[in-house]
């Protein structure tokens, strides 16, 4: 069983930075992949970013590639999504999602999931 708990959301004027922590609680947490995924107003949830358990393999959406940068520290069950020159269009409520398995831990059918963290960019 894992657990998730998303932090780092807030207002931020349009070129700014975040950083996102989804922390987990559970052992082995490095053996679960990790995607954050964010839904904007009126949209559907979407994929941003993932990670795999141990670090080494990331991966990211078209949309943000070069913007959002996906990391993890195992020693402290923590998952970071660092975000940067921030746009109107990356508002919405970001959710972290854990899965033994990275395919899934980059979409909808991951296991595990945080109640997600508002971030919202100002024009």
């Amino acid at each position: 069983q894992v657990q998730l708990v998303e932090s780092g959301g807030g207002l931020v004027q349009a070129g700014g930075s975040l950083r996102l922590s989804c922390a987990a609680s559970g052992r082995s947490f490095s053996s679960y992949a990790v995607g954050w995924f964010r839904q904007g107003p009126g949209k559907e949830r979407e994929f941003v970013a993932g990670i795999s358990g141990s670090g080494r393999t990331k991966y990211y959406a078209d949309s943000v590639k070069g913007q959002f940068t996906i990391s993890r520290d195992n020693t402290k069950n923590t998952v970071y999504l660092e975000m940067n020159s921030l746009k109107p269009e990356d508002t919405g409520v970001y959710y972290c999602a854990a899965d033994y398995f990275t395919s899934a831990a980059t979409t909808d059918k991951a296991e595990y999931w945080g109640q997600g963290t508002q971030v919202t960019v100002s024009s």
